[in-house]
């Protein structure tokens, strides 16, 4: 039987719906995963054939699980994941028990945010930046000087904007470089440029060392003690020299890659220098994305991207083009969740695709620290994306998390 391995899976989102689509394909599915809670719930994942306990963190323990699935005659025409840090692992295993249409260098790279700024530092789009070593002696007048403020201090292997400050002052910079060398001690960290300007997100496939641009989508960003992503507007209607500029920026990236296939997903700024890349990530992004891009334009992403995956020429020609927007739910109080109403009245708003509550009772709520302390969302449609965006935040205003206080 022909099968695909899944390394790693979140409840919802993405990573589920591509399990989902492998099935829909035809395809065995196998999921590798060390997270007990999924182990526990193995009936709630209905499109999984095969759940396969093991440490993802160790190479040589999958290896052996691989090995035993095809001693049993399994027919394994990829290993993938669609979850950071696994992208490259599964890329990395692919490589030695299948054909492989990735590149695992350009992945390896692509999950660190310091290789890639490296990678790209001659390219017109890439910020300044600077590394700090564990060993430097730091001077933030000297850091100040080169970048001016503010500055971006981050690790490099963040995800999630998790380890992502915004120093205003000399004072925070200096705190915020001890912060994460008190978290990470052996680790670089990277200080960047400010980029001033609105964000976009860009999706795209490679096949055939020809890249397409899927979506385009517009991000909202909540500024807390972290850079919060809470809106996303899939944009149809983009004008032709923006599109222009930014598939040069992509087609630039997949040759300095030498990307033949593969996915990703660009964070990228307009600055008043033109087009600065934040970040980039090999893989769709996760959470809502694949449901706002069947919404908008009728296909499932995951289904094309795995197609990619296993040799086969994706179909990225919409069904439909239909103004999208998505609003991210976040609490501005800490206390563990006792109820959570309002989903009724926000599945029955006008243009409302779909809503999604992530926490169940008793889990503790806090501010945003990274983007898994985003709670809930809401898809909704409309005529343009003004109503679409209306649409999506009238539902979500429906949507109450009732706390009772946290004693630490």
């Amino acid at each position: 039987m022909k099968a695909i391995i899944f390394i790693s899976t979140n409840k919802s989102g993405s990573s589920r719906e591509a399990i989902k689509a492998a099935e829909k394909l035809g395809y065995y599915t196998i999921l590798f995963t060390n997270n007990e809670k999924q182990l526990q719930q193995r009936k709630e994942y209905i499109e999984v054939h095969k759940m396969i306990s093991v440490n993802t963190n160790n190479l040589e323990e999958m290896r052996e699980e691989i090995s035993i699935l095809l001693l049993k005659g399994i027919d394994i025409k990829t290993i993938v994941s669609f979850i950071d840090p696994y992208v490259h692992v599964a890329s990395i295993l692919c490589d030695e028990f299948c054909h492989n249409y990735n590149s695992s260098v350009a992945i390896k790279i692509m999950e660190d945010k310091e290789e890639t700024r490296k990678f790209l530092k001659d390219k017109a789009y890439t910020p300044k930046f600077l590394s700090i070593n564990p060993s430097d002696v730091v001077s933030t007048k000297s850091l100040i000087e080169q970048l001016n403020l503010p500055i971006i201090v981050k690790s490099p292997k963040s995800t999630g904007s998790k380890d992502v400050l915004l120093a205003r002052g000399k004072a925070q910079l200096e705190k915020y470089i001890q912060i994460l060398r008190s978290k990470n001690p052996e680790e670089t960290i990277m200080l960047e440029e400010y980029i001033e300007g609105e964000q976009c997100l860009v999706e795209a496939v490679i096949y055939n060392k020809r890249a397409h641009i899927v979506g385009i989508i517009e991000q909202e960003i909540t500024k807390g003690k972290r850079f919060i992503i809470t809106g996303y507007g899939v944009l149809l209607d983009v004008p032709d020299n923006f599109k222009k500029e930014l598939e040069e920026v992509l087609h630039s990236i997949i040759t300095a890659f030498e990307i033949e296939n593969g996915a990703l997903h660009l964070e990228i700024r307009l600055s008043k220098n033109g087009w600065k890349l934040i970040e980039i990530n090999p893989r769709i992004s996760g959470g809502a994305m694949n449901k706002m891009i069947q919404a908008a334009y009728g296909f499932s992403l995951v289904e094309e991207t795995l197609k990619i995956f296993v040799g086969e020429q994706p179909n990225l020609t919409p069904k439909h083009k239909q103004h999208v927007f998505t609003k991210y739910i976040i609490s501005s109080q800490k206390g563990i969740l006792e109820k959570v109403t309002g989903k009724g009245r926000a599945s029955k708003s006008p243009g409302v695709v779909e809503v999604y509550i992530k926490p169940k009772k008793g889990t503790l709520i806090v501010p945003p620290l990274s983007m898994g302390h985003r709670y809930a969302y809401v898809i909704a449609t409309g005529s343009s994306l003004a109503e679409a965006k209306m649409n999506a935040n009238t539902a979500a205003a429906e949507i109450e998390f009732h706390l009772k206080a946290y004693e630490n």
